[in-house]
């Protein structure tokens, strides 16, 4: 189950081979096109528009909630550098009284740290962030403002933006918080209608707790309640079809049956189901002593490994009958470090990707030489010559495996991959 599906060298033509680096070359001190999808389209015949949720984006590659996500210049900076979309920094759910009930999760540090990992299962080499805070740590109403300008840059430019909400999660059976859930969400759906009208609120709901920090991670059959009942108490907030929920699913501390029964339960046993499920953010590291706290936070290359393993067992389960429902639309997220990573997830099926360390690297990790790190991290993810997403969907399409409408190699139809061309790969795995 551990295998990547793209093999070590694309094959291409020579004359793409030569066009990708003349671009990379080219892009790297000039800046990217105005309009880079248009340019795919044209240039190479490559169409990267796909969806968040149940969104349209004009191209899969988003930023995922956290620090680099949490004022207006950092938005405005990521929808020119032309993002498909962007999830805002969470915030801590709290009542009419401003109580929060999650408020340990509202820390004020926004201390990060990049470095190299290496990889504890291949030996791979990747980055790492680890940084000391957590949640938005203003008020409810300062990240109401910063929504309703976020959501307006957005739509000057093009780039879908949506909020991120850490909800009350009680410890055994304690009851939730509901007059917490209620606040939060009619207020970010009233400003979500000031901009959209009456589209329904698009958020993510975050399930950190399960990852690690408290007690609560440690907790399976309160992990397996909260899944079950979390999206119908959101959903309950407002009427019937006002709301387009997300789920982001976080890497417990426990082993891969247990993460794919969170999985399957969240899609399978709940009275509402989320719209869609962002899988999945960062390991956790008990021994590791850098917070002071007796562990930490990690990504890198173990993180995309165990994800892309349990996305494998999650689509063998789909494509045998295995699930009494479809699984929903999937965001991947975790160690998104290429365009050749972004497809092995969208080979599972995930048709965005949300990244948050490749925008932080050293400056030196990037081929561009000007320009913001988000222009700079998306100029390596459309056109590095090895690991760019345009060498890669063109060696699908080479391959024979995309490319069956008038020749488009469409991002769209590598995510449905899983489902008709490479039945086989996800049917063998199992006996492998």
């Amino acid at each position: 189950m551990d295998r990547l599906i793209l093999p070590a060298v694309p094959s291409l033509r020579q004359t793409d081979e030569i066009r990708i680096r003349r671009d990379y070359e080219r892009f790297r001190d000039t800046g990217l096109p105005n309009r880079v999808e248009a340019y795919l389209m044209e240039a190479y015949g490559i169409d990267v528009s796909s969806r968040y949720g149940l969104t349209p984006i004009k191209n899969p590659f988003g930023k995922a909630a956290g620090q680099l996500s949490l004022n207006e210049a950092q938005v405005r900076t990521d929808a020119q550098a032309g993002l498909g979309f962007v999830v805002l920094k969470t915030v801590i759910a709290e009542n009419g009284q401003g109580h929060r009930g999650m408020e340990a999760w509202a820390i004020k540090d926004t201390r990060m740290k990049v470095e190299p990992i290496v990889g504890k299962e291949t030996g791979d080499t990747g980055w790492n962030v680890t940084w000391h805070g957590r949640g938005w740590h203003g008020s409810f109403a300062e990240y109401l403002s910063f929504f309703a300008t976020s959501l307006r840059l957005g739509r000057e430019w093009g780039t879908v933006v949506v909020p991120s909400c850490k909800y009350h999660l009680p410890a055994g059976d304690d009851d939730f918080a509901l007059d917490e859930y209620r606040h939060t969400t009619q207020s970010l759906a009233q400003v979500w209608g000031q901009f959209t009208g009456s589209d329904p609120l698009q958020m993510e709901k975050d399930f950190s707790p399960t990852l690690a920090g408290s007690d609560r991670a440690k907790q399976q059959e309160a992990i397996l309640r909260w899944y079950r009942e979390v999206p119908k108490l959101i959903q309950s907030t407002l009427s019937p079809g006002e709301l387009q929920l997300g789920i982001k699913l976080m890497n417990t501390v426990f082993d891969d049956d247990f993460q794919l029964r969170t999985m399957t339960t969240l899609i399978e046993e709940g009275e509402v189901r989320p719209d869609y499920l962002i899988y999945a953010n960062r390991l956790y590291d008990c021994a590791h002593l850098d917070t002071g706290k007796g562990g930490v936070a990690y990504g890198g290359p173990d993180l995309s490994r165990r994800n892309l393993r349990l996305l494998c067992r999650l689509r063998r389960l789909e494509l045998e009958g295995e699930l009494s429902v479809p699984v929903p639309a999937i965001s991947g997220t975790g160690d998104v470090y290429s365009g050749k990573m972004a497809l092995e997830y969208a080979l599972r099926g995930a048709e965005s990707l949300q990244m948050h360390t490749l925008f932080q690297l050293p400056s030196s990790a990037y081929g561009m030489t000007i320009g913001s790190k988000t222009e700079r991290a998306l100029h390596e993810l459309y056109f590095h010559p090895v690991t760019g997403l345009v060498t890669w969907m063109l060696h699908l399409r080479e391959t024979g495996e995309i490319g069956h409408r008038e020749g488009i190699a469409s991002f769209r139809e590598v995510t449905s991959w899983y489902r008709e061309r490479g039945r086989d790969f996800f049917m063998r795995e199992e006996h492998e």
